[in-house]
């Protein structure tokens, strides 16, 4: 395990934005890394504090650009692109050019599907984010589905079905119906039945087919996903939850139980949180519940465990204090 002689320096591109602000408040904190970059267009000139009251005195928010990387390239060790879908491809082009022993997270799908890539869900891909330079975390929903769905992908017969609710907070911060409070009053939002992104990306990293079916709820931050599977052969349910136990034992970020998590209880925790272990023996039909902060180990938690892990800290650095 690493421990720098001076903190390595990390560059936000796209702090105004709620992941953004949620990696603010983490790095703050971090006894490793240091906040140096925060750049948001729309708060250029602001002190972050003034935003973000829990980040670091003396920040102040920049319109930096892809142009700016070579300024900054000598001093940044890490870059986080916070930026929407489609957005990152000129700043990662900037960072090859100039910095490209630097480490990049993107919290983008725009390199998920990219082999070239290591995909930053620790509980799958834990060796391969050693010291790896390019990450893409991870969707939100694709690690709720993913963590219900890894410890039986193998005695899966036919697709699994996600049925995924999550609070508004998913929809970003750009007004949409799926982020109105008007919309969603005593409402729940379907969108995107077929062919959302974090259904391929789920069905890319399992290696399965996977049907996912998200909804809006009107509360803020958190993600439920409720997955319906058939097996190969008939599973009791003592199996069933034993495979979970076992799997995630040592999984400082999963936790099991016999009972339905409930998606209230993941606001504001790092982790995530899989149970409400259900059997249907004659049909070898089972159903599993998985929770978490769409927020923190859907989106900022999970970054910084990845940032932890390609830099050689200890994994939960920055993490392990709050853990809730």
């Amino acid at each position: 395990m690493t421990h720098p002689t001076s903190p390595v320096r990390v560059a936000l591109i796209g702090a105004r934005g709620y992941t953004g602000a949620e990696l603010v408040k983490l790095l703050a904190g971090h006894p490793y890394f240091e906040l140096d970059v925060v750049s948001s267009r729309s708060a250029a000139g602001r002190e972050v504090r003034e935003v973000i009251p829990e980040a670091p005195a003396g920040l102040v928010f920049g319109d930096v650009q892809p142009t700016d990387v070579a300024r900054y390239a000598d001093r940044i060790g890490v870059w986080v692109l916070a930026l929407p879908n489609a957005a990152s491809e000129a700043w990662v082009r900037a960072i090859d050019k100039h910095a490209p022993d630097a480490l990049v997270v993107d919290l983008s799908a725009d390199h998920r599907f990219d082999d070239r890539w290591a995909y930053g869900l620790p509980e799958a891909r834990r060796k391969a984010l050693l010291r790896a330079r390019r990450i893409a975390n991870p969707g939100c929903y694709a690690t709720a589905a993913q963590l219900a769905l890894m410890p039986v992908v193998d005695l899966l017969e036919g697709a699994a079905n996600v049925f995924g609710v999550s609070g508004y907070s998913g929809a970003g911060t750009t007004p949409s119906p799926k982020n109105d409070p008007e919309v969603l009053r005593d409402n729940l939002l379907p969108y995107a039945l077929v062919g959302h992104t974090h259904e391929l990306e789920i069905r890319w990293q399992l290696g399965h087919a996977v049907y996912f079916m998200p909804h809006v709820a009107p509360f803020f931050r958190g993600i439920t996903a409720t997955v319906s599977m058939r097996f190969k052969e008939p599973l009791s349910l003592e199996e069933l939850k034993a495979r979970y136990e076992e799997r995630y034992a040592y999984e400082p970020l999963v936790t099991v139980s016999a009972d339905a998590p409930l998606v209230r209880d993941a606001a504001y925790h790092h982790g995530a949180a899989v149970g409400g272990f259900a059997v249907d023996a004659t049909t070898s039909h089972a159903v599993v519940v998985a929770t978490l902060d769409n927020l923190l180990k859907g989106a900022a938690t999970q970054a910084l465990q990845n940032m932890n892990l390609a830099s050689g800290f200890d994994e939960l650095a920055g993490i392990r204090p709050l853990l809730a």
